[in-house]
């Protein structure tokens, strides 16, 4: 006779299943996600740019508020601060209004990238698409203003003429790493902050003083050129905004190219993506759940 025991112990033993299983945590999900997002970029595409027109709906300028808005503050900012400082207006207020756009594009990619996630909760959950799809939509979308303000620079260029060479062509590799950071940087507050939700106004908080901290409205350089506060000019160069919109700003403008704000962007960049990866890896199956 078979006791209660003996079939207990005949019975194939069924695996058991943690909620973190080894599949779900692997480098080649994480690349996956990657790619998939990458591939659907009919779809990403026409999303961010039914973001910008949704914004604009019903406005007779449509789009065109984007570049509108950005010329009236950057030239108001640039008369004041320019009385301010004593600075040429003619010099100013181009590297005023190119400050500004590299700003509006990285200050875009943070804010709205510490929402990424939770913005697209609901198509997150029941739409099963990757998460780099949300990620890559943002980073075009910003792309998109930042094309619409460069309006704003080519005007300013064609009126005051600033001595553009062959470094011009750098502006294109500069601008593509800002790309790739606000991309990575997306992906890692953006998880973060599906699980710790005061994440998003720590940011904006945080934003609000890089603004301040970072050489738009003031020049660095004037800085380092005097003698009395040269050293303890170089106390930002700490914040990394810095480097992003030097190496930007610099090819726009025609002016020296400092290789360290490269070299410093490039350091960044390599540390940031790796970040993102592992945060891919780690976290991206919870993130529906965290939402």
């Amino acid at each position: 006779m078979t006791t209660g025991d003996d079939r207990a112990e005949d019975a194939p033993s069924l695996p058991t299943v943690m909620p973190d299983a080894p599949a779900s945590r692997s480098w080649r999900r994480a690349f996956d996600d990657l790619g998939q997002g990458w591939r659907q970029r009919p779809l990403w595409g026409y999303l961010g740019w039914q973001d910008i027109k949704q914004r604009y709906r019903r406005s007779v300028l449509g789009p065109l508020w984007i570049s509108i808005t950005m010329a009236v503050v950057a030239t108001a900012m640039g008369i004041l601060y320019g009385a301010l400082f004593g600075e040429d207006i003619r010099t100013f207020l181009p590297y005023v209004a190119t400050g500004l756009l590299i700003w509006y594009f990285i200050n875009g990619c943070i804010l709205e990238g510490s929402e990424v996630f939770i913005a697209n909760e609901g198509l997150i959950r029941f739409l099963p698409a990757p998460l780099s799809l949300h990620v890559y939509r943002l980073v075009w979308r910003q792309t998109l203003f930042f094309l619409h303000n460069l309006v704003v620079w080519g005007i300013l260029v064609a009126i005051f003429r600033p001595p553009l060479g062959w470094t011009l062509l750098l502006a294109i590799p500069a601008f593509a790493l800002l790309i790739v950071n606000g991309a990575w940087i997306s992906v890692v507050t953006g998880i973060i902050a599906t699980r710790f939700r005061d994440i998003p106004p720590i940011i904006a908080s945080l934003a609000n003083l890089l603004f301040f901290v970072t050489p738009i409205v003031w020049q660095y350089n004037t800085l380092l050129e005097n003698p009395a506060v040269a050293e303890r000019a170089r106390i930002a160069e700490l914040n990394p905004v810095l480097h992003y919109v030097e190496i930007l700003r610099e090819p726009l403008l025609g002016e020296p190219i400092v290789w360290h704000h490269w070299a410093v962007v490039g350091v960044i960049t390599v540390a940031g993506c790796i970040a993102a990866l592992v945060c891919l890896r780690n976290y991206r199956s919870r993130v529906a759940y965290w939402v």
